[in-house]
């Protein structure tokens, strides 16, 4: 086991700040040991890159916690890699909340995503809280600055949140998650640059300034994200659809669409001011490294 490296224990606002844009991978916690084996295959791929973070999702309605706590802890131990963890509201009461936040931090996790999560019917469905549990991310913020110097991280929705009234409600909600202690946000996948930069505007405009890094998925399978985009509310843009389905019948080709879709936005992204691109893997290393080197970035030091 190697030993922590110093950028274990950095924190990920400081990181951001440095000057250099952030680059961060997102995993979501396998189904079973087969699929944990492709996981880390990913990891150890995207690991010589040197991002800035690291992250592993929850299941839907906050399933597999107890896979995505022990692979974040494993991060943190065994590869040189800085992890972030999740932390929902799904599920757990304060007192569960509590003691995932502090085996966190004893393997050396100082960085939280803290978001609501979605009910386990689906993000569309009513929301109740578990018994004593928490209703809000932003409680879940507090929660989190109460019980140590963690950096926190939270959601942001270019595309309007399901449970939200407008953009506005979205862009309140967010100052308020800063207002709490919130260093920083993750978006949404997305694939529209304009909704990043009102999404900013919005956010300023409601006294936010903390940085906003895009979440960036490359496409690959056309079927998964249209059942992604369903769930999620995220906006499909026509030019998008027609690129896909053109090459709806050959998987490489909509590998090859999706890579450059991707590569696109992020150029986009960053010549617009984006402090970084979160890169939504789903396990699979190849086109992410494909859109890396597309944008001409290298390894971190």
């Amino acid at each position: 086991m190697p030993e922590a490296t110093p950028a274990l224990h950095e924190k990920i606002q400081e990181l951001i700040a440095s000057g250099r844009p952030s680059i961060s991978f997102e995993f979501f916690p396998p189904k079973d040991d087969a699929g944990e084996v492709v996981l880390w295959q990913a990891i150890r791929r995207l690991e010589p890159l040197n991002p800035t973070f690291v992250s592993v999702t929850y299941g839907a309605g906050g399933s597999s916690r107890d896979r995505t706590t022990r692979i974040t802890q494993r991060i943190a131990q065994d590869t040189t890699l800085t992890p972030m963890a999740h932390l929902t509201c799904v599920g757990a009461s304060r007192a569960e909340l509590r003691r995932v936040i502090a085996e966190y931090a004893d393997a050396g996790v100082r960085n939280v995503l803290a978001i609501r999560g979605d009910p386990k019917d689906g993000p569309r469905a009513p929301w109740t809280p578990s018994p004593d549990g928490l209703d809000y991310a932003v409680d879940l913020v507090r929660l989190v600055r109460e019980l140590g110097r963690f950096s926190i991280g939270v959601a942001a929705f270019p595309d309007v949140h399901p449970a939200s009234a407008d953009f506005e409600e979205d862009a309140r909600v967010l100052a308020m998650k800063a207002a709490a202690g919130a260093q920083f946000a993750l978006t949404q996948m997305f694939f529209t640059a304009d909704d990043y930069f009102r999404l900013v505007e919005r956010a300023a405009a409601h006294g936010s300034t903390m940085p906003i890094i895009p979440g960036i998925m490359p496409v690959t399978n056309v079927k998964q994200i249209n059942r992604i985009a369903e769930l999620s509310g995220v906006a499909l843009p026509d030019a998008v659809v027609s690129r896909l389905h053109a090459v709806a019948d050959d998987p490489a080709a909509v590998r090859a669409v999706g890579v450059d879709i991707a590569t696109e936005l992020s150029e986009r992204l960053l010549a617009g001011g984006a402090p970084g691109l979160h890169f939504i893997t789903m396990n699979r290393s190849t086109a992410t490294l494909d859109v890396f080197a597309g944008l001409g970035l290298t390894a971190r030091a």
